[in-house]
């Protein structure tokens, strides 16, 4: 009776943190988008702050009113105060992924960054679909994997690729970025509250403005604010709203043989993180049907694609932590709000000239500090060595991801280099390659293998140990792209490693169980 009569608050006081900790996470991520759009892609101001920003919005608009909607659901069927809504906003991996793999080579190849627009937005047009029809699949593969699994993986890309770059950007203007962090590390860990129940969010990101204004009065220039960008700001102010651009998405089919071979392994990397994060939500006590936020994450996804955004959609890691600062309803629609503000009023532009991003960034280093902790903290602490095993794909990933970088910089290549001299510096790049390829999906068949080896359930495990057989051989995992025998050695090796598991599970289960109930306990490394 309790449930059926109760009616949520659609705002708190702990929504107020949560919105500044979670807008602020979703500025950072347009603010980045943008400038990628503009001095990576040269796409031109009229497409960026026109068509693109515009339909970007709508999208987010759609994403979060849903997810608090969904939020509001739960709470009336549960009775409770405390239900947290999903965070959702644009991808930030695939920003990257589509800006650099897909929009890039076309831009460059055509000399017409329209043509790279128009890519993109193919590539966004399979993804969505990919996700519509995974969001039935998605709840049968989250019954069958450990929780250790899921969670695992999902901190390997928290440690990496969220937490690592706004750590080292920090380092690089301390004078703001590490003061910036002790002021959010003693709200949101230490429970410090600041006069008359400011935000830390709010308060981090004005000492950071303020620090940044300050120095630039006597020529240091920390965060790299000035008068003159501010005034260039203004040039973007306006009122766009998004457009159809249906004709745009059909007119990038002529590069869709490009665009497969990217948009299936990150459709199936979308279905794994988006579980991961349902399964986050309801480690911290908040259920959500996959289903229902898969096929949401693909509608909108959709729905912005049509109008022009070439971003996709994504349930955020990261709702323990806006759940733990007393984020609720309320703060998720409320930061659609403020993104339909920002991008069709154009004022994106001008807060990439007010807010110093350095000020933001501790935001994104506290997010990966929650996620990674949360790996260990919501499995059995048997599972540790497991844990540990589904960081090693990212860390790969990562470190060859920054050496491409740095050797594309060079004007050279790993391959140009040589495989051999860079192995003779101690750069195993063959391994990162082969390790790190399709690493959510490795990160979490190792440690679910290895999971069910501690459980010493080998059958269960074996069964992992073939479906990572199956997604190598075809270059879902350990592969750069989607093929046929695109690693064929490492695929049989996890074929052999299916059928020696499958053969303890026969044979050696029993003699095991009772080596260890001898022994009184569990086996450990020797010393």
């Amino acid at each position: 009776m309790a449930a059926a009569t109760h009616r949520p608050a659609l705002w708190t006081p702990g929504d107020w943190n949560a919105f500044f900790g979670f807008g602020t996470n979703i500025l950072v991520n347009m603010l980045t988008l943008t400038a990628l759009l503009r001095f990576v892609l040269k796409m031109p101001d009229a497409i960026v702050f026109g068509r693109i920003l515009p339909a970007l919005g709508l999208m987010m608009f759609l994403s979060t009113l849903y997810y608090a909607w969904l939020a509001w659901r739960l709470a009336v069927a549960t009775g409770r105060s405390d239900v947290c809504a999903l965070p959702s906003g644009v991808s930030v991996p695939h920003m990257f992924i589509v800006t650099f793999v897909i929009m890039l080579p076309v831009t460059l190849k055509t000399n017409d960054p329209v043509k790279g627009w128009e890519a993109g937005l193919v590539w966004v047009f399979f993804q969505s679909f990919i996700l519509m029809i995974g969001g039935f699949i998605a709840p049968f593969i989250r019954r069958i994997t450990p929780r250790g699994a899921l969670l695992g993986t999902l901190a390997g890309v928290s440690i990496t690729f969220i937490s690592m770059r706004p750590a080292l950007e920090m380092y690089m203007t301390p004078q703001i970025g590490l003061v910036c962090f002790a002021i959010i590390l003693a709200s949101w860990f230490g429970g410090v509250r600041y006069p008359k129940g400011i935000p830390a969010g709010l308060v981090a990101i004005a000492v950071g403005m303020v620090i940044a204004w300050g120095s630039s009065l006597f020529g240091l220039g920390l965060g790299g604010v000035s008068v003159q960008k501010v005034g260039e700001a203004f040039a973007n102010f306006g009122f766009s709203v998004p457009l159809p651009a249906v004709g745009h998405v059909f007119s990038g089919f002529e590069f869709l043989g490009v665009i497969l071979v990217t948009a299936i392994p990150f459709g199936i990397y979308d279905l794994v993180e988006a579980m991961d994060n349902v399964e986050s939500a309801e480690a911290a006590g908040d259920r959500y049907p996959t289903t229902r936020v898969l096929t949401a994450d693909g509608i909108v996804s959709l729905i912005g694609c049509l109008m022009g955004n070439p971003f996709i959609n994504a349930v955020y890691i990261g709702h323990p932590g806006w759940k733990q600062m007393g984020g609720r309803i309320g703060y998720s629609a409320a930061t659609g709000i403020m993104v339909i503000v920002l991008s069709w009023f154009g004022i994106v532009s001008l807060m990439l000239a007010l807010v110093p991003l350095v000020a933001i960034l501790p935001i994104l280093l506290y997010i990966g500090m929650l996620i990674g902790a949360q790996a260990f903290q919501a499995s059995p602490p048997r599972h540790a060595p497991a844990i540990v095993l589904a960081l090693t794909p990212h860390l790969a990933a990562w470190c060859k991801t920054l050496m491409d970088g740095a050797l594309a910089a060079a004007g050279t290549s790993a391959a140009a280099v040589g495989f051999d001299k860079l192995g003779m510096s101690g750069v195993v790049y063959r391994g990162l390659e082969v390790l790190g390829g399709g690493a959510i999906l490795t990160g979490l068949v190792l440690a679910a293998t290895a999971i069910f080896v501690i459980e010493r359930r080998f059958a269960h495990a074996a069964a992992f140990a073939l479906a990572g057989a199956v997604l190598t051989f075809f270059g879902f995992m350990h592969g750069e792209s989607v093929g046929f025998a695109v690693t064929p050695s490492v695929a049989l090796a996890y074929a052999i490693v299916a059928a020696f598991l499958l053969g303890l599970s026969r044979y050696a289960e029993a003699a095991t169980r009772s080596d260890v109930a001898e022994a009184g306990e569990a086996a450990v490394p020797a010393e």
